[in-house]
């Protein structure tokens, strides 16, 4: 590879050849392109280059910036339902505690209230059996009481004479009279 100078041919090369011509080397031609858009693209394009890669990292920080905000924005939602969550568990535990209370205190009433009803109904029953035991007895009293009645009268009946009868009768004709006289 030559010096620039060869790289740049003199004007006097471009003079002598009668016009202008084209360089048909590729290797000296590339070179040259590659040298001329590397320097244009470092000369002008340093400060655009600049801009985007600033652009760049302050679109790469506020992403960063943001993720970091979600993040925490989502770990602060996540320990308030948490939060929720747990006093949720404790609020059913003391629903469920309530309940089971609850029903273990109507069941308890429940059973009372049977064995009230099964008292009640036992005394009931205890009162009937009395009260037609009472009325038995008073029924065979009745019927005892009517037939030795009955037997009485008949046994008198036959027993009775007109002489025992008029006896009877001046007996108890002579008590009164000894009763009215206590008595005047």
């Amino acid at each position: 590879m030559g010096s620039i100078s060869e790289i740049v041919a003199p004007l006097s090369y471009w003079v002598l050849a009668g016009s202008i011509g084209l360089n048909t080397n590729i290797f000296e031609i590339n070179l040259i392109n590659l040298t001329l858009v590397l320097g244009i693209l470092f000369y002008y394009g340093r400060g655009v280059l600049i801009n985007l890669l600033e652009n760049r990292e302050r679109t790469i920080s506020n992403t960063i910036r943001d993720a970091e905000e979600r993040h925490t924005e989502a770990t602060e939602k996540l320990r308030r339902a948490r939060l929720r969550l747990q006093q949720a568990e404790m609020k059913a535990d003391e629903i469920r505690i309530i309940g089971l209370t609850q029903m273990d205190r109507e069941r308890r009433d429940l059973v009372d209230a049977a064995d009230n009803d099964l008292k009640q109904l036992e005394e009931s029953k205890n009162y009937s059996i009395r009260l037609e035991k009472q009325r038995a007895i008073e029924q065979v009293r009745q019927q005892v009481s009517r037939l030795a009645s009955e037997r009485a009268f008949e046994s008198l009946n036959s027993r009775l004479t007109n002489e025992l009868q008029l006896r009877m009768i001046d007996y108890h004709i002579g008590l009164f009279r000894a009763m009215a006289n206590k008595s005047t």
